[in-house]
């Protein structure tokens, strides 16, 4: 594994990056917990890896999971296993991902997507290292490092009464927070050439022939807001749509979905929303219902033509903002205002970069 430690975002000789190397270093040999904190696409996952690999547990197992691609009963029985005879279809005992880490690593990516219930009993396993399997009586001893994840801030989450403060407590022995790509411009071209590079090999090209200064122009002025998984799609794609391998990279293709035939409109905008904030269940169709009590707006206020989706998404602004402000800026209150899951609600917010607000 140590070449992953050369990968990504662990490619460049910022002082920004050189600092989080050095701080990972630093905590890497203790059985401590530890949380990374970072906005999507900064390598979160690589640095759990670094941390396990530089740690007395390298040789044991490092598992891992991202909380938010699971329900909560099915992130409970992944984490925490459960015996035959649980729940319908559970014929045989499984064992979660915290006995299959015991004497290693388990990284949890997304933690603030974690309910209450998950929460408590992650409490408990690092006050006691141990647990129960879901629908079992026997306790489980376990002997974990546990390094968290998110791209969230906790502590005002746990303030507000969001996660729990004494979880964030246990977990953040030390917390690493990654800089995002734009804090390290210094490394946009090492990790770009890295990138061009790697995808000229797969493609099998004689060489790379690099990039023109109007190509580095284009990737040294954007904001990389996917940071350096973004950065990486967008050097593999330019490399790949180059028409002649002999030439350098001079036209930078940031945005894949840019079309002239790009649809502009939204098609049941509100049924979809619902269907993958409930991750499929059969209560989506209920759950946009109170999308219904938005301010009515009167045909005489409204003057065509008129842009359709910005107007929409104007109005779904104009409603939050509205229930935010009655439920006291709590976000369990408005989600119950609005008849939503507290995680819908935050899906929605984060859209409409309205969680800081």
């Amino acid at each position: 594994m140590a070449n992953q430690f050369q990968q990504d975002n662990l490619i460049g000789q910022s002082n920004a990056l050189l600092e989080v190397l050095e701080h990972v270093s630093k905590i890497a040999p203790l059985s401590k917990p530890v949380l990374i904190i970072g906005e999507r696409g900064t390598g979160k996952e690589l640095i759990a890896e670094r941390l396990h690999y530089l740690s007395k547990r390298w040789d044991q197992s490092f598992i891992k999971l991202n909380c938010s691609s699971l329900s909560e009963n099915l992130l409970e029985s992944e984490l925490f296993g459960h015996d035959a005879g649980a729940f319908t279809g559970a014929n045989k005992k499984h064992e979660g991902r915290f006995e299959r880490a015991d004497g290693g690593t388990l990284f949890l990516d997304e933690l603030a997507n974690t309910s209450g219930l998950i929460q408590e009993k992650l409490l408990r396993v690092i006050e006691y290292g141990e647990f129960e399997r879901v629908g079992g009586s026997k306790t489980v001893q376990t002997d974990v490092r546990l390094i968290c994840a998110a791209n969230e801030d906790l502590p005002s989450l746990a303030q507000a009464g969001e996660f729990r403060a004494d979880l964030l407590d246990r977990l953040a022995f030390d917390v690493i927070t990654l800089p995002p790509l734009r804090h390290r411009p210094e490394d946009i071209m090492p990790l770009a050439e890295y990138f061009a590079v790697g995808m000229a090999r797969q493609l099998q090209h004689e060489l790379f022939d690099g990039f023109t200064p109007n190509a580095v122009k284009q990737l040294m002025e954007y904001s990389w807001p996917g940071n350096i998984r973004e950065l990486k799609n967008v050097v593999e794609r330019c490399v790949y749509r180059n028409t002649d391998r002999h030439e350098a990279i001079d036209s930078i293709v940031i945005d894949p979905f840019a079309s002239p035939y790009r649809p502009t409109t939204r098609v049941k905008t509100q049924s979809r929303q619902a269907n993958v904030q409930t991750s499929g269940t059969t209560a989506a169709t209920s759950e946009v219902a109170p999308v219904s009590t938005a301010p009515q707006i009167k045909s005489a206020e409204i003057s065509f033509p008129l842009d359709f989706k910005e107007h929409c998404e104007n109005q779904e602004v104009t409603l939050l903002k509205k229930a935010l402000e009655a439920g006291q800026y709590n976000q369990k209150k408005t989600a119950e205002l609005l008849g939503l899951s507290y995680h819908q609600l935050r899906g929605i917010l984060k859209k409409y970069n309205l969680l800081d607000k």
